[in-house]
């Protein structure tokens, strides 16, 4: 549950530093007063991002392999 929080709160901050730069670069498409709002968005959208891409991750590990059919052990 702890990774949880952290990976969350880690997307959090990226989504800030994202609002922030669309602040910084574009204030007049993206205006200080709602900055708090793109943040929120912006880590949002990241956050499920990386859990879709988590999700795809275990996904493809956890397919399952099949044997070589002339292993080493049916040989004997």
């Amino acid at each position: 549950m702890m990774r949880e929080w952290i990976v969350f709160s880690l997307c959090m901050g990226v989504g800030g530093h994202i609002a922030l730069g669309f602040v910084l670069h574009a204030p007049g498409l993206w205006p200080w007063s709602r900055a708090w709002l793109y943040g929120l968005i912006s880590g949002l959208i990241v956050y499920g991002l990386v859990q879709g891409a988590r999700g795809a991750w275990k996904l493809f590990r956890s397919s399952p392999k099949l044997p070589p059919k002339n292993s080493f052990r049916d040989s004997w």
